[in-house]
């Protein structure tokens, strides 16, 4: 399965973007989607994620309210909504897929198989 992620670029703190993560080469319902994120010297986070037929999301705390996760299971497409942009959300955004994860594991990063390449988002007055 690939995954082409998109949408990152340079925004103002409050600001808006959206990233798209297009799959190819696999099923897409069959997946749970991820976004991860990876800020210069710090570890790769989980920042959102979302199950096979969208009914269960989840956030890390420090975007709860502020991003939003979605699919398209009919265009293979998972969107990240990102609203109130801070300087801190300044990082390399990942799209990641995984099948077959029990709930406890969304989060986490090991439980995904799939990757993108990566997109930079860029928030800066």
């Amino acid at each position: 399965m690939q995954l082409q992620a998109c949408g990152g670029g340079l925004a103002q703190p409050g600001g808006s973007l959206r990233l798209s993560c297009t799959t190819s080469g696999g099923t897409f319902s069959r997946y749970t989607m991820g976004w991860f994120r990876q800020a210069p010297g710090k570890d790769r986070e989980f920042v959102a994620t979302i199950r096979e037929r969208g009914g269960t999301t989840r956030y890390v705390g420090s975007v709860q309210g502020r991003f939003t996760i979605s699919r398209d299971n009919a265009r293979n497409t998972v969107t990240l909504q990102m609203n109130s942009l801070k300087p801190e959300d300044t990082a390399v955004y990942y799209c990641a897929a995984g099948t077959n994860l029990i709930l406890s594991s969304i989060t986490q990063s090991a439980a995904y198989t799939y990757w993108g390449q990566g997109t930079q988002v860029t928030v800066s007055s």
